[in-house]
């Protein structure tokens, strides 16, 4: 049995992380990359949709290299639900994803409730919310919107800030964080 501090993180998924930032450059996004390092030349992310039923795991790097395929099962699991559109989903977002939950060492996989956000979709969820950005990096396949049951939304932030390398938001409210691979900043509660 792995003993748990109180924000959820593990002894030993903290000194994997450490240990990991350890070798990596400064470069922003190369830190994100560097806590997967820790884990052997794989890439993994797990999410299930609970829009559309739909799970994927999927190892999308190796050795150094993407998998365009996996690239490809990402993008479409990751798509605008509500109307089908797709677009190329940004690598380093989803790196950002697999460190955070590979911190937070869980095999729980991510529930999305938003990835890719067509630009008519984003107007529309922007005309009943004041919190949609006009803006938004949904819209350019460079953010998601993810909940685990299994982890707080503050330990979801924690683990997400710590790669520091993109926008985290805590929506405790609404129950999900925020993860993109924009400038590196917080908000929210």
């Amino acid at each position: 049995m792995k003993k748990r501090d109180s924000s959820g993180f593990t002894r030993r998924g903290l000194l994997g992380a450490f240990a990991a930032t350890a070798v990596t450059a400064a470069p922003t996004f190369a830190n994100a990359a560097g806590f997967l390092r820790g884990g052997g030349d794989i890439r993994r992310i797990k999410m299930y949709s609970g829009r559309t039923g739909e799970r994927l795991d999927t190892i999308y790097w190796i050795e150094g290299q993407y998998i365009g395929e996996a690239l490809r099962e990402i993008n479409i699991f990751m798509r605008d639900w509500r109307n089908g559109k797709t677009v190329n989903m940004d690598t380093r977002n989803v790196d950002i994803m697999a460190a955070s939950l590979r911190l937070m060492d869980t095999s729980e996989p991510y529930m999305l409730l938003s990835g890719y956000r067509s630009p008519e979709t984003n107007a529309m969820l922007r005309s009943r919310s004041s919190g949609v950005a006009r803006n938004s990096l949904h819209m350019r396949g460079q953010a998601a919107d993810l909940r685990l049951s299994s982890r707080s939304v503050t330990q979801m932030a924690r683990a997400a800030a710590s790669c520091g390398a993109g926008g985290v938001g805590r929506y405790s409210g609404s129950n999900f964080v925020h993860m993109d691979c924009g400038q590196v900043r917080t908000w929210g509660r």
